[in-house]
């Protein structure tokens, strides 16, 4: 199952590249893998996109650029954003979701790990972690 959630992943992450996914100017600080990188593997990167995949426990205050989600097990967390707000969230392995670029901490609240992958696009928004 993992297998086919991966290929199709990356699948997706090729269709973004060859649909016109914003070209590159210059090379972004994309935050998450820097700031984060116990928790963040970069599987595949050119310079359209980069493939996150992420276990979280708990993270620190990071960003991401604009990015799709893709939920690899079933969880439930909490995120806090920069002015302090907390939102609890729960998950669904197979969940995809469009994610607008920003800067979050994530603590898993689940009794299992939470995994995941990002395809973050490089020519758009940025918001890498201060």
């Amino acid at each position: 199952m993992r297998l086919l959630t991966w290929m199709s992943t990356a699948i997706f992450a090729f269709t973004l590249v060859c649909l016109g996914a914003p070209r590159v100017v210059a090379q972004q600080d994309l935050g998450s893998v820097k700031a984060d990188a116990k928790h963040h593997k970069v599987e595949f990167e050119n310079s359209e996109v980069r493939v996150v995949r992420w276990m979280i426990g708990k993270s620190p205050m990071h960003g991401h650029p604009d990015n799709v989600q893709v939920v690899l097990t079933d969880t439930t967390s909490t995120v806090t954003t920069p002015d302090g707000k907390t939102t609890p969230t729960v998950a669904k392995a197979g969940e995809v979701h469009w994610r607008q670029a920003g800067q979050h901490a994530v603590q898993n609240t689940g009794q299992q790990p939470f995994e995941g992958v990002l395809v973050e696009m490089k020519g758009g928004k940025a918001a890498s972690a201060k």
